[in-house]
């Protein structure tokens, strides 16, 4: 019970971030009013991604010096996380766009996605993780797909780097804390926020670590009935 107390916690503010995040009440800024709300489930999964992919870049590297195949397993069971964080974080700032920022009718399917260097580099780089599972079964030989995996895992990560925290600071973007926009906690992210923000960074990542530990788990069992 007690090496498991950090699921409790992220399960409990994971819920506490869904009932916070809908129910609490919200500044009323111009253009976002209630889909400020967006900003707990979008922006902290995208935290989660930087997260998981930071432990896929750590393992990967781990691998690379030591050639252990658990150091394999989990940068690759990472990598599998932060493609659905990346998804899930693309999905929601579509339709953040098409609440916030199009002139489309709901209704309409135009409107989803916006000309944005931070939405372009998203998918971009959602593209590039994808490109990750296909390499790795591409390559039938397992230490040598473990391998190549490792290297493209580094190029993976200095893309997002790129493409998600630096080119749009350098051009115009939409997003707030880019492109001479001022960031969330200077205009809009008052102590209402806060409160569910915060918390919310930390439940998103400890259930991102807990799928990632469940499906390393699952991962060693298949290669034991396989021996």
């Amino acid at each position: 019970m007690k090496k498991n107390w950090w699921k409790i916690v992220a399960v409990a503010l994971v819920a506490y971030t869904i009932l916070g995040g809908f129910l609490f009440d919200v500044p009323r800024r111009a253009i976002l009013h209630e889909s400020i709300r967006n900003v707990h489930f979008h922006v902290c999964m995208w935290f989660a991604m930087l997260f998981t992919m930071t432990a896929a870049l750590v393992f990967g590297i781990r691998y690379l010096l030591k050639f252990r195949t658990e150091d394999d397993i989990y940068a690759s069971e990472a990598m599998n996380i932060s493609i659905l964080f990346s998804a899930l974080g693309v999905i929601t700032g579509s339709v953040w766009a098409k609440f916030t920022w199009s002139e489309w009718p709901l209704l309409s399917l135009k409107g989803w996605w916006v000309d944005d260097v931070k939405l372009n580099g998203s998918a971009i780089c959602m593209l590039v993780f994808l490109a990750y599972l296909v390499l790795r079964g591409a390559i039938d030989e397992e230490q040598k797909s473990a391998r190549i995996a490792a290297v493209y895992s580094i190029f993976a990560y200095v893309i997002m780097i790129v493409l998600l925290l630096i080119l749009p600071r350098l051009t115009d973007s939409l997003h707030p804390g880019n492109g001479g926009n001022p960031g969330f906690s200077q205009y809009d992210l008052d102590s209402r926020m806060r409160i569910v923000f915060y918390p919310a960074i930390i439940g998103w990542t400890l259930l991102g670590v807990w799928m990632m530990q469940l499906r390393v788990r699952i991962k060693k069992l298949e290669r034991k009935t396989e021996l």
